[in-house]
């Protein structure tokens, strides 16, 4: 067992101390602790303060990808630019922001969605991603509402509910694509982002022809190398 873990005196304990010793514990031990009493114990807090938090490591895992989402929201919103960008724009500025704070905690993430399972299934980890879910759909949603408001004419009014789980199951394909990418700087990451969200625009706004050919071809060259 690790010596390094810091200890808190539980006067002290907080919410995202909580989390931090979680991820600490998970990633130095590549385990999830055995039950909550042994992880309270081992980090001098009460099983009453983590369930003042949380009602499981399941609940902690549910916050942390929230939390992402949090921190990728709140960067994007500081930028001024933001504000003036197309929905296409603001899209790719979430991908490129999001996939940027899983970068930095990618030892974390890969052992989260691989711990139950020996080949890479996201289903099988779609439990923790519950709230994730929730916060990309209302996102993207938010999007086509704010667009709709400006548009006189109906039939040029989008459905919210089509693009947002079109953005959430794009968020699944980038998530398991970015697992597997081994490029410098996950270059190819990258370039999945610009393709997909191009694609998935094209598609929305029936234009898809030329973008779904280059998305195809792109990820077909991925496959192939």
């Amino acid at each position: 067992m690790s010596n390094t873990k810091a200890k808190v005196p539980a006067d002290k304990i907080s919410r995202d101390q909580v989390i931090s010793i979680y991820i600490q514990t998970v990633l130095s031990e590549e385990r999830v602790p055995s039950s909550v009493f042994k992880f309270c114990n081992e980090n001098n807090f009460s099983e009453a303060e983590f369930y003042s938090f949380f009602g499981s490591f399941e609940g902690i895992r549910k916050e942390i990808w929230n939390s992402f989402f949090n921190q990728t929201v709140n960067l994007i919103n500081n930028e001024s630019s933001y504000v003036g960008f197309s929905n296409r724009e603001k899209v790719l500025t979430f991908y490129y922001t999001f996939f940027e704070i899983l970068t930095l905690n990618r030892s974390y993430v890969l052992f989260t969605l691989q711990e139950l399972q020996e080949h890479r299934d996201l289903i099988k980890n779609l439990n923790q991603l519950k709230g994730l879910r929730s916060h990309v759909k209302e996102f993207a949603s938010d999007l086509i509402i704010q667009t709709n408001e400006t548009q006189n004419v109906k039939f040029l009014k989008k459905s919210p509910q089509v693009l947002s789980e079109g953005v959430w199951l794009q968020t699944l394909f980038l998530l398991k694509y970015w697992m597997d990418d081994d490029s410098a700087d996950f270059e190819n990451t990258d370039l999945a982002i610009e393709k997909s969200v191009r694609a998935i625009f094209d598609l929305f706004d029936s234009s898809p022809l030329e973008s779904v050919l280059d998305f195809g071809k792109f990820i077909w060259k991925e496959k192939m190398t």
